[in-house]
């Protein structure tokens, strides 16, 4: 599921978005999947504006941190009180093009590059440069759904529960019921081929990475 947040600055702010890849999103619901002949999770998106607010050397580098909310993102400090969700990996580039983010990020922002005008500066690289890519996110405070069994996250992973769309296709949910619609599968392993997911297998889910098959029993 993915969920892309955006907003477009003047001279003096960066363009950022985000949105939340490929399984799940961070609010209830999920991304669509393909299942049995499966595919990967589709994607959900939802726009919201994100404002640099000047901590630190790099935009949302990594450590850093980000208040979070229904219209939009703002890097805040660690410390304060508006702050909820920390960076816990940070690449330059595309999702497409760069490493994956970890099995529990929340949630992914996605940093669009945006440069100053001539007569503005004030970015995050000393001339006001804003670099393209993105910074994997995970919540402060519970809950976290790209814990597996949470409900969402970036990425499907062991653990994770799924629900039936219909025509090949599932979504990401709660396991413990939790969510919108009640659980159906369980991803119960992780293997390179079809061939060594166990007898119980109902279900197979593309879950990438070097373990790319996701073996999924009824619950």
């Amino acid at each position: 599921m993915r969920v892309r947040a955006r907003w477009r600055a003047t001279a003096l702010r960066a363009a950022v978005c985000a949105v939340l890849l490929a399984g799940c999103q961070s609010a209830p619901g999920g991304g669509a999947g393909e299942a049995g002949r499966l595919e990967g999770p589709g994607a959900a998106v939802s726009p919201a504006p994100v404002r640099p607010s000047g901590y630190g050397a790099v935009f949302l580098a990594l450590g850093e941190c980000s208040s979070f909310g229904r219209t939009s993102f703002t890097e805040v400090s660690c410390a304060g009180e508006r702050a909820a969700a920390r960076v816990i990996a940070r690449h330059d580039g595309t999702v497409r093009e760069g490493p994956r983010c970890p099995a529990t990020t929340d949630f992914v922002l996605h940093i669009g590059e945006q440069r100053p005008s001539p007569a503005g500066a004030g970015g995050r690289d000393g001339d006001g440069t804003v670099p393209r890519g993105y910074a994997c996110m995970r919540h402060l405070q519970p809950p976290h759904p790209g814990d597996p069994g949470g409900g969402g996250g970036p990425r499907t992973v062991v653990g994770d529960c799924v629900y039936d769309l219909g025509s090949g296709k599932v979504r990401e949910t709660a396991c413990d019921g939790s969510g919108e619609h009640a659980p159906e599968f369980e991803v119960t392993k992780a293997v390179d081929t079809r061939a060594e997911c166990p007898a119980s297998t109902a279900l197979y889910v593309r879950l990438g990475g070097t373990t790319p098959v996701g073996c999924a029993r009824p619950v």
